[in-house]
């Protein structure tokens, strides 16, 4: 039951997110696209250390080690 509720909660996080690129693609929409977040947070630096680009590597690598690594 508790597996069944984990699919469940992965499912509806990605129909919110398909959700809210949906949103994000209308005309005049204030909301940012997922691909202008990612840019954003890719171009983020402390000196000359690029944080942001450490951190979305950071992320695909616990995706990966979660999900892919059994």
């Amino acid at each position: 039951m508790t597996r069944a509720f984990a699919v469940a909660g992965f499912a509806l996080a990605g129909l919110l997110m398909v959700a809210v690129e949906l949103a994000a693609r209308r005309e005049g929409s204030r909301v940012p696209a997922l691909g202008d977040v990612c840019g954003y947070v890719m171009r983020y630096q402390v000196g000359r250390v690029p944080v942001g680009r450490i951190g979305i590597l950071g992320f695909w690598w616990w995706l990966g080690w979660h999900f892919f690594a059994r």
